[in-house]
């Protein structure tokens, strides 16, 4: 991609994202993501209602008058995003495709962040480490994270959650809020995931395309696997066809639903076809 146009496309996407960031995001997000715990700040006098538990004797015997201490949340975080760059991500049939969706989700995510004075790095992956960048704070990061995620292109076509997961759990020694972003297009990932869990805070944001779970009524169509890219025929005028289309999106959709409820890994699932401020927000408030 061009340098002009990578820089428009990076420009109108901090314009769109920075702005939700903003007005929506920022307080929700502070909300759902705790710091790392209450630490002092100062004494004040104290006042009719305050707890009495945070009484300063030492300072209140001083000044023969009673005084508190104050404590704040200590705040700073450290964000990881995991994004999946395998590539079922060029794929979408609706407003977008799914890696512009990832794109911006990953881009809301990381002004929310920085916001709230919290660092924040990527693991770009495919069917391996794509690339790594590591937590920093500051809009010039952000602008770094967001034209690697419209311009990098992944080595590999596969994808390997798992690897993701134990690269995050080994090149992060402290807890992280984790996002791990995928159509979740892989298999074999449940017990990596879990371990990851109990080190960091994952939060696993499913996003997909109403073509994977139905089919339309277009008569004999043919279809390419773009990880495996193989190609096969498919008639979607027969009922029957439609019908086991749908029904295996369902099962695994249950089979991956019961993957992050045994890990404890709170998860939104978000289509190409709508609005991600919607999802965003109701995951965050379920926090």
């Amino acid at each position: 991609m061009e340098t002009s146009e990578l820089l428009k496309k990076v420009r109108k996407i901090e314009i769109k994202t920075r702005g939700l960031s903003n007005h929506i995001f920022a307080g929700e997000y502070h909300s759902a993501f705790k710091g790392r715990g209450m630490a002092f700040s100062e004494v004040r006098e104290y006042q009719y209602g305050d707890d009495i538990r945070n009484i300063d004797w030492n300072v209140t015997a001083r000044f023969n008058h009673p005084y508190i201490k104050i404590f704040e949340e200590e705040r700073e975080l450290t964000v990881m995003l995991l994004v999946d760059l395998s590539d079922s991500k060029e794929f979408g049939t609706q407003k977008q495709l799914k890696r512009e969706l990832i794109t911006e989700i990953s881009a809301v995510i990381s002004f929310s962040a920085i916001q709230n004075n919290d660092k924040i790095g990527v693991i770009f992956f495919s069917d391996k480490i794509e690339k790594y960048i590591p937590p920093k704070k500051g809009r010039k990061h952000i602008l770094h994270i967001i034209r690697e995620l419209i311009d990098l292109r992944p080595e590999s076509k596969g994808t390997n959650i798992a690897e993701a997961l134990r690269y995050l759990t080994n090149v992060q020694k402290k807890k992280t809020t984790s996002f791990i972003i995928s159509d979740f297009i892989d298999s074999g990932f449940s017990n990596a995931l879990r371990i990851a869990n109990y080190k960091h805070d994952v939060i696993a944001l499913h996003v997909y395309d109403i073509r994977e779970s139905e089919l339309p009524n277009v008569g004999l169509v043919k279809l390419r696997d773009a990880e495996s890219n193989q190609f096969m025929w498919i008639d979607t005028s027969s009922n029957s066809t439609r019908k086991q289309y749908k029904e295996t999106w369902n099962k695994a959709n249950q089979e991956l639903k019961d993957i992050f409820t045994r890990a404890g890994v709170d998860n939104a699932r978000i289509s190409t076809g709508e609005d991600y401020v919607k999802p965003l927000r109701l995951l965050f408030k379920q926090r």
